[in-house]
């Protein structure tokens, strides 16, 4: 059945004809059964839809904004009646009846949840001038006489600020805001009230579609692994979801959400009880999921793709659990965490626990503070054919702590025991990858930027006792865990691949000099700049013929004892391309180190297009170089799983960033030819 949805047929008794839509997208949700489809008109909807019935598998729900992009679902509402205040200069000062916000007001409620740093005042509320959003402040001084703040990707505009307070005889909120030179009665300014826009309030919501939208400021909760994951958009704990050609914007902490369904007894127990820390709280979130329904066949299996997905203050699609054997495909994510006005351990363009069997491919990240975290339990995960640039911190001045806890990478793979599959990449970034984990295979990407956090970042942070973190591994392609283990490091392949020193801003210079100079090795992040698979000369790692030796003789309990069993697993590389200073592991074999020959690299964005220009496919043997796929790669150390397809299928790795198709033979780098330099790597959406 279709059901028809107009914002211009407020005040009339719709049914959901064509002839009589109804007025709201709610309205809809109410009724709409599996197989039926909602056709939204354009307008603006100010709601928080919240779909009541789930689809099947073959028979989805489907929404579908009828122009794209036409159809708004906002969380804001426009404010008027902003009053000049005597004596100053642009500052103005409203009061909103707390009836605005149906018993939920996000001006009362703080940002809060495990591994959120509170280093600035944050509530859920936003306020908005012209769909740009402005900084909040700790005091009404903050807004008669704002500062800049150094710390924000756009500085000059962090003084336009807001701050409020709560009238309790009239129940209302007061606000108040510098908009400087402009009129906030003329010009559009609103602030968020809801804390979604399309959202089921109930689990098992599944097989929904959701197509073609504008979704834009909501005032979401922070999102830890070991809390309620809420999103701007989400399934809440279902399966089977596709959201795609969305444009998604504006979401106080997450856009979208394919996060954690609210445990008992377990939701943000690090901050609510301080005794268990955040590491075992989240083990403890693992095993409860499976004791309580994480299995493969009723969460899971959700496609985002060819989403525009931006100015997130958090992420820009989060999740723990409830995003495996997902695709993730196709994106646009950009401007995430610009304001520097959230800080915590769980930022990023996309940041995903257990992405088991997740696949994110040809998605372009960039102004992002990170732009994909991969933390705990990415088995079966594939990066592939991403483009990625600019995801290190844009810093101007002298960096405050804040910034140093959140330097940024393109990729960060945290204690995860593999298989994790990384192939065809542009990854362009100051900081190209952070891998404290193992069980890691780089293929065909070129790197041009610095591997850090090798051999470190693992242990728990206590200064003077053993603090490893142990963590789950699963049976392969299944939620079930197998074990636990801590992080060994090693079992890493780095294979076909073109690493390229660029040139290294000034600041991230002299944090690397820093670090060389301290006695004491960073136990989270050692600032390396130095681009190349030369990180892992920290540290005695092997190749698999010296790591075997170890075992030689072994025959039991009354062998001699040795440390075996913990040392650094090994490595293998092979057929990696080294320029402009770029440096190769001490003991890699045939590495190609060119030291003569300057590569430049510069990435073009012009009329919605991104071009890459480069002279480095005239340094670069073309079709000389062997074809790799899973029988290549064996399988990662703990989990004991082949590098492979999600329903276990060998992979070849033949297909290059562009999508042409490899011969007998291959190129190093993502690209197998020459590329076109009238050929746009991405596109904007």
């Amino acid at each position: 059945m279709d059901y028809y949805v107009n914002a211009s047929a407020e005040g009339t008794r719709g049914d959901g004809t064509s002839e009589r839509p109804f007025a709201r997208i709610q309205q809809a949700a109410d009724v709409a059964a599996a197989g039926d489809t909602v056709h939204v008109m354009p307008g603006v909807y100010h709601e928080n839809v919240n779909p009541k019935h789930a689809g099947t598998e073959d028979a989805r729900i489907t929404y579908v904004s009828e122009t794209p992009y036409a159809a708004v679902i906002t969380g804001a509402e426009r404010i008027t009646g902003w009053e000049h205040m005597d004596g100053t200069e642009g500052v103005y000062r409203t009061e909103v009846p707390n009836s605005l916000f149906h018993g939920n007001n996000p001006y009362t409620k703080m940002v809060r949840g495990d591994w959120f740093n509170a280093y600035h005042r944050a509530h859920l509320g936003e306020v908005y001038l012209n769909d740009k959003a402005l900084y909040e402040v700790e005091s009404l001084e903050g807004v008669l006489h704002p500062a800049v703040n150094p710390a924000s990707w756009d500085p000059d505009f962090t003084v336009w600020t807001w701050y409020t307070e709560q009238d309790a005889e009239k129940d209302a909120t007061v606000l108040y805001a510098n908009f400087h030179d402009s009129d906030p009665n003329r010009e559009q300014v609103e602030i968020n009230v809801r804390e979604n826009c399309f959202y089921p309030q109930e689990e098992g919501i599944g097989f929904i579609t959701l197509r073609g939208f504008t979704i834009t400021k909501a005032a979401t909760q922070w999102a830890p692994p070991t809390a309620y994951q809420e999103g701007m958009v989400g399934p809440h704990w279902s399966r089977g979801w596709i959201i795609e050609d969305c444009d998604l914007s504006h979401s106080k902490c997450s856009g979208i959400s394919l996060g954690k369904y609210r445990q008992k007894g377990n939701d943000n127990k690090w901050l609510e009880t301080k005794f268990k820390d955040g590491t075992q709280t989240q083990r403890d979130c693992v095993m409860q999921a499976v004791n309580e329904g994480w299995t493969k066949e009723n969460v899971g299996h959700h496609i985002i793709r060819r989403c525009r997905i931006h100015d997130c203050g958090q992420t820009g699609i989060v999740g723990h659990l409830g995003g495996a054997f997902s695709l993730i495909e196709d994106n646009h994510i950009y401007r995430i965490n610009n304001r520097q006005n959230l800080a915590g351990a769980e930022i990023g363009g996309i940041k995903m626990h257990a992405a088991i069997d997740v696949i994110f491919r040809r998605n372009h990240i960039h102004h992002c503070t990170r732009g994909i975290w991969l933390d705990w339990e990415a088995q079966g995960t594939r990066v592939t054919q991403n483009l990625f640039h600019d995801n290190t911190l844009a810093a101007r001045g002298e960096l405050c702590e804040q910034q140093l806890e959140g330097l940024g990478e393109d990729l960060f793979i945290e204690v995860s025991h593999g298989p994790t599959l990384v192939d065809h990449n542009l990854f362009l970034s100051e900081r190209a990858l952070k891998i404290p984990a193992q069980g890691m295979a780089f293929v065909h990407n070129l790197i041009c930027g610095s591997l850090v956090s090798v051999s470190t970042g693992t242990d728990n942070g206590a200064p003077n006792l053993p603090s490893p973190r142990y963590t789950p591994y699963h049976l392969p392609h299944d939620t079930k865990v197998a074990g636990f283990m801590t992080i060994l490091h090693g079992d890493d392949r780095f294979i076909n691949n073109i690493f390229v020193q660029q040139k290294v801003r000034p600041f991230l210079q002299e944090l690397y000099r820093q670090k060389q100079k301290s006695p004491a090795r960073d136990m989270w992040d050692d600032n390396n700049i130095i681009a190349g698979t030369c990180a892992f000369d920290v540290d005695p790692y092997e190749t698999q013929e010296e790591w075997e030796k170890h075992f030689d003789g072994y025959c039991g309990m009354g062998s001699v004892k040795s440390d075996r069993y913990y040392l650094h697993l090994p490595l293998w590389m092979e057929g990696n391309y080294y320029f402009n200073g770029a440096k190769p592991w001490s003991k890699e074999k045939a590495a190609c180190i060119n030291e003569q020959d300057p590569v430049t690299i510069r990435l073009v964005h012009q009329d919605g297009e991104w071009m890459l220009k480069t002279n480095l496919y005239d340094l670069i043997p073309l079709h000389s170089g062997r074809k790799i796929g899973t029988k290549d790669l064996g399988a990662a150390f703990e989990p004991e799983e082949p590098f492979e397809s999600p329903d276990g299928s060998p992979i070849v790795l033949d297909t290059d960033y562009l999508g042409n198709q490899a011969g007998d033979a291959v190129t190093a780098g993502p690209v197998e030819n020459a590329p076109d330099p009238e050929r746009p790597v991405a596109r904007d959406l």
